[in-house]
C-alpha cells in the first residue's frame, strides 16, 4: 500500500525526533541515489511548517537550502526571527511557499518567498503581478483531480500557464499525487503535461514538482526535479495547538 506524503501529527511541543535531520537527509539522499538518479541533481524542499525556527536552523546546519511553508504569516514570522538571529542565517535560506495562497494574503506574500509554487488561477497570478511582477512561480495542477486539493483542473492547465508565463516568472509545475493507490500514472501525466507547456511556451521550465515523503520514489521515476520532505527529514510534526509555541 502507498503511504502518503502527508505528515500525521506528533505529541505535542514535538520537535525533530531521532534521528537527527542530517542522518535523514542521508538516508534520502541513498533512496535517491537507488531510483538511478543523482541526488545532487534533485532539488529537495524541506517543508518546515508547524516546526519551530531552531529546526530550520539545524536544516541549514545539514546542507539543506530550501525550506518550504504552507501558510504565509507563520513563513514569516519564521523569516523574521531568522534575520533577527543574524544574518547568515537569514541570507542562507531561500523559502518556498508551498500552501494554497489567498488573494487577500498576496501583498504579504509577493517578494517575500523565493519562489511560490502554488498559482492556480489567472487572478491570482494578476495579483501577484500587481505587487511583484517579477516573482518566480510554479503551476500547481491538481493531477489527482481530488476535490479536496488545490490546483488548476488538468484540462485548463495549458492555458493559464500560458497567461502565467505572461504575468510572472514562471519555472515549471507543481502537483501532488493522490491520496490513496499508486501515484504513477498520476505523476507521469504531468510530466506530460509539464513537457507539452515547455513546447507551448517556447521555453525550457526547468521545475517540475512533484514528490513528498510517501511517494517520492514514484515521482523521481516519472521525471521530477524537486522534492517537497517534511516527514522524511523531520519525523512526526506537533500538534496544532502546539505550533504557536514553537515559533
Amino acid at each position: 500500500m502507498w503511504s502518503r506524503g502527508r505528515d500525521e501529527p506528533g505529541r505535542p511541543g514535538h520537535a525533530v525526533t531521532e534521528p537527527t535531520v542530517l542522518e535523514r537527509l542521508a538516508r534520502v539522499s541513498a533512496r535517491i541515489a537507488a531510483t538511478g538518479r543523482n541526488p545532487d541533481e534533485v532539488a529537495i524542499v524541506a517543508v518546515t511548517k508547524g516546526f519551530g525556527v531552531d529546526v530550520c536552523r539545524e536544516a541549514l546546519a545539514s546542507g539543506l537550502r530550501v525550506l518550504g511553508e504552507n501558510r504565509v504569516q507563520e513563513a514569516l514570522q519564521k523569516m523574521d526571527a531568522m534575520a533577527r538571529g543574524g544574518a547568515e542565517g537569514a541570507l542562507a535560506a531561500h523559502w518556498h511557499l508551498i500552501g494554497h495562497l489567498q488573494t487577500n494574503k498576496v501583498k504579504q506574500a509577493a517578494g517575500r518567498f523565493a519562489l511560490i509554487q502554488t498559482v492556480d488561477s489567472a487572478r491570482l497570478a494578476e495579483a501577484i503581478a500587481r505587487h511583484a511582477p517579477g516573482q518566480a512561480v510554479l503551476v500547481e495542477v491538481n493531477i489527482a483531480r481530488e476535490p479536496q486539493k488545490s490546483g488548476v483542473a488538468p484540462d485548463q492547465a495549458l492555458d493559464l500557464i500560458k497567461t502565467v508565463s505572461g504575468l510572472l516568472d514562471l519555472h515549471g509545475l507543481m502537483g501532488m499525487g493522490p491520496s490513496e493507490g499508486d501515484p504513477t500514472p498520476v505523476f507521469n501525466e504531468l510530466r506530460l503535461l509539464h513537457d507539452e507547456a515547455e513546447q507551448r511556451a517556447g521555453k525550457g521550465l526547468p521545475v517540475l514538482s512533484m514528490g513528498m515523503s510517501g511517494d517520492f520514489e514514484a515521482a523521481l521515476a516519472a521525471g521530477s526535479t524537486m522534492l517537497r520532505l517534511g516527514q522524511a527529514l523531520f519525523g512526526p510534526r506537533a500538534s496544532p495547538g502546539a505550533r504557536r509555541a514553537l515559533l
